[in-house]
């Protein structure tokens, strides 16, 4: 697994009343959750880079009032007219 370093402000984490792990696992989720809004990553990656596993995953988007299933309405209507 690949590692990063992030220098934040040092009030930042006492600002939000997160320890270095909670802040570390805040942001990994945020970032997932963005990237599968966008569809640049698969439920599957996301949960991997929230450190989740899928059902955990989803059920965080869930309780952050986030979209848990992408639906490409074009898409949908093609597969609709297939029958």
């Amino acid at each position: 697994m690949a590692s990063l370093t992030l220098e934040m402000p040092g009030n930042a984490l006492s600002a939000l009343r997160y320890s270095p792990d909670e802040f570390a696992a805040e942001m990994r989720l945020a970032a997932a959750a963005s990237w599968y809004e966008q569809g640049k990553v698969s439920q599957e990656i996301a949960a991997r880079i929230a450190g989740l596993d899928r059902t955990d995953f989803l059920l965080a988007l869930g309780s952050r009032g986030k979209e848990s299933f992408r639906v490409d309405f074009a898409d949908l209507d093609r597969e609709l007219a297939r029958g």
